[in-house]
């Protein structure tokens, strides 16, 4: 009885872990197949650095109060 149910263990072990590799494939094969044919998975995309532009914010000018003045 111990062996039928030690095979049965693992022949469910055994079919689990078909079920969680093919899952494993269809998830990720291509990214396997790509890495084992040393290539990229997927394009790569080109990209031309861009030229910001920023406006240089004018200070206020601040002007002299009396108050200010006397201070100076």
């Amino acid at each position: 009885m111990t062996a039928a149910l030690s095979t049965l263990a693992f022949l469910a072990t055994m079919w689990m872990l078909v079920i969680v590799g093919a899952w494993v494939l269809e998830q990720s094969g291509s990214k396997i197949a790509a890495a084992l044919k040393g290539r990229s998975a997927a394009p790569t995309l080109t990209t031309t650095p861009m030229r910001l532009r920023h406006r240089e914010r004018g200070r206020k000018a601040i002007h002299a109060t009396p108050r200010l003045s006397a201070a100076a």
